[in-house]
């Protein structure tokens, strides 16, 4: 029975409200335009800051009718100007009020509207149109629909102040990538924008500013040319370092330290560079103290993070300004023990910001630890670090799962750390965990770190192995992703490495004959080069290498005769003849090379080839197969002088090369 009456009772309440709205949408369809008008600016007035009112607005029908006038050539200009407003206070409601006058085709209306000549007018359009382009839901392809849109933006940029900061705005918001930074750079934004930077208007300057940032990130092209434009004299860098001083506001800071930064990475600013080391770098390490909103740390550190990322110089200089690496544990106190229910604001932001400052800490801890062995034991002796990755890597947050491993991938580099730290905290274990499900971006950093744990003096490797990994890695080998495929290839010639017979058997079990050729005739030279370094690796100590050239070896003869004769670099068919070099040491394995005339007469060939080390590696099988001390060693050097390949030998020990004489 209460179901029944339930419905009704809603149905009254949603027609109370809508009535008292109606009338607003009404006076919309009077036919005096005064009224209208009137009806537009009352309906504005109601509409300000009262997100229910937009809402019944919206579903009563409102927009369908003011994008009409807004549209229509007999409105009046104040009239188009006011439904502009109105549409624009209306997109300042929810995301559903966007996605409702999306629906309802507001851009190429408001979009037409700039071909109006009244300023007034111009300025509401882009207003509304700013709104409506910064809120998540819009997609950016909408403004590059057209192509005449960007040239009429770029020209009205001239028009005022108001252009100037919205257009700014709509471009920074919806600059996305490399296809949307060449359209703008290709329309004269850095020309059009450059003189913007030194508008009266902080509001201009600083879109401006934003501007660039996007469009200078991860592009060379405009990076490039911002370092050579000038404004007034003063070249572009020389701006943004002045921006950067401290008495000026954080935002400003914070944006063109990100510019330089980008200049920086695209190699257009060298790092060594004083605007990069006295005044980019301590800024952004500024942006991480305490002192600072958390949202303000969490961009300082990110873009510190990409500053450092590949220069070693910058990574010393940025662990000892300000104590930056104890500054940075900070971030994982978040959110903050509350003590008491009037704190609740508080903990709601810390909460909304904790994945974002862990996340970036993972990062820029990553960076930090790239490359110096000092540093990353200065990271992982701070509070709790390892406790903090290993948390890091089952947190319900991607983007701090991916940051945690990227951090344990950069920490993993160190020898040290990888017998001591590493194991202590059994980091393998919630690695492997990772590596179970995890998509692309994640398994490439996690594998990548397995590499690392698999090398043989890690104290992981074992316990690794008995988890499961050949399985594992035998799987990404297989995998569509070229990175995934290098890294399981990779990890599976670091654990092959002295391991015994049992393993070796293991991974070529798990790898299949077949898996094994498809990887030989890989198009990625990284693929094949870790496929033979695994073969090398699989092929050592004799004992080792007769038992699987006695399962394998005609298809390891074959796949080895494909390398040799087919078109590959240098390094590929010297790690090949490495291999030959390998199987020649074995003791019954070498008659795999005796009996095969054509792999001898190919031997026989890169001995007086033009490359020493291709010689050298030749060398180095007839030197196994010849070793008098084994037994037929005098059949096998009476073959090979009856081929030709004293004569050669005798040549060589003339040769200018020192370590070919030697040999």
């Amino acid at each position: 029975m209460a179901c029944v009456l339930e419905a009704p009772l809603r149905m009254s309440v949603l027609s109370e409200v809508t009535a008292s709205s109606r009338h607003y949408v009404d006076r919309l369809f009077d036919l005096d335009p005064q009224k209208v008008l009137q009806g537009v600016i009352d309906m504005k007035n109601a509409v300000i800051g009262n997100n229910k009112q937009k809402a019944n607005l919206i579903v009563l029908g409102a927009v369908p009718r003011l994008l009409y006038l807004l549209q229509q050539e007999s409105s009046s200009t104040e009239l188009r100007t006011e439904c502009a407003v109105v549409l624009g206070s209306l997109a300042m409601g929810t995301e559903n009020n966007v996605k409702s006058l999306l629906d309802c085709h507001i851009i190429p209306a408001l979009l037409q509207g700039l071909l109006s000549p009244d300023l007034k007018f111009i300025e509401a359009c882009l207003r509304c149109l700013r709104t409506i382009f910064i809120s998540p839901v819009t997609p950016e392809d909408l403004l590059y629909t057209d192509a005449t849109v960007i040239s009429h933006l770029m020209a009205l940029l001239s028009r005022s102040r108001y252009t100037q900061e919205y257009i700014c705005q709509i471009f920074s918001h919806c600059c996305k990538g490399p296809d949307h930074q060449t359209i703008l750079f290709n329309h004269g934004a850095v020309q059009n924008i450059a003189h913007l930077l030194v508008s009266s208007s902080y509001k201009v300057r600083m879109q401006a500013l934003k501007c660039f940032s996007v469009l200078a990130f991860e592009n060379p092209q405009v990076s490039m040319t911002l370092v050579n434009v000038s404004v007034d004299g003063e070249l572009l860098p020389q701006i943004f370092v002045k921006m950067l001083q401290r008495d000026k506001p954080i935002e400003m800071q914070l944006t063109s330290a990100k510019c330089l930064t980008s200049m920086c990475r695209a190699g257009a600013i060298r790092t060594d560079d004083s605007c990069i080391v006295l005044k980019t770098l301590p800024c952004l390490v500024r942006m991480c103290s305490k002192e600072r909103l958390l949202e303000e740390r969490v961009e300082g550190a990110e873009t510190l993070a990409y500053l450092i990322e590949t220069d070693v110089e910058l990574q010393r200089i940025a662990s000892i300004t300000d104590h930056l690496i104890v500054m940075l544990a900070d971030y994982f106190k978040y959110p903050s023990s509350v003590s008491a229910i009037t704190d609740i604001k508080r903990l709601d932001h810390d909460l909304k910001h904790a994945h974002e400052l862990r996340q970036a800490a993972f990062k820029l801890y990553a960076s930090l630890g790239a490359n110096d062995e000092d540093i990353r034991k200065k990271i992982i002796e701070t509070e709790n670090m390892m406790d903090r990755i290993v948390n890091g890597l089952s947190e319900s947050s991607i983007k701090v799962r991916l940051a945690a491993v990227r951090c344990l991938h950069s920490l993993s580099r160190s020898v040290q750390q990888l017998r001591t730290s590493f194991q202590d905290h059994a980091v393998w274990k919630p690695l492997m965990k990772v590596l179970q499900n995890a998509p692309n971006e994640i398994l490439i950093v996690a594998s990548s770190t397995l590499c690392n744990l698999l090398l043989e003096f890690s104290p992981s490797k074992e316990p690794i192995l008995e988890s499961g990994a050949i399985e594992l890695l035998c799987s990404l080998t297989q995998s569509e992703n070229l990175a995934l495929r290098v890294n399981g290839i990779w990890a599976l010639m670091n654990m092959a490495f002295q391991a015994e017979q049992k393993i070796k058997s293991d991974i070529l079990r798990g790898l299949s004959t077949e898996q094994l050729f498809q990887l030989l005739s890989d198009s990625d030279v990284n693929v094949l080069m870790k496929t033979l370094g695994l073969l090398r690796n699989l092929l050592s100590t004799r004992p080792h290498i007769d038992h699987i050239m006695s399962t394998h070896g005609k298809q390891i003869m074959q796949a080895v005769t494909l390398i040799l004769e087919g078109e590959h670099n240098i390094e590929v068919k010297e790690q090949t003849l490495c291999i030959l070099a390998n199987i020649a040491d074995g003791t019954t394995a070498k008659e795999l090379i005796m009996t095969n005339d054509d792999i001898l007469q190919k031997i026989k060939y890169y001995m007086s080839h033009s490359n020493a080390k291709l010689q050298l590696a030749a060398m180095f099988c007839i030197s196994n197969l010849i070793w008098n001390e084994e037994e037929g060693s005098q059949e096998r050097q009476d073959k090979l002088r009856d081929m030709g390949i004293v004569d050669i030998l005798h040549k060589l020990s003339q040769s200018s090369d020192p370590n070919l004489c030697d040999k």
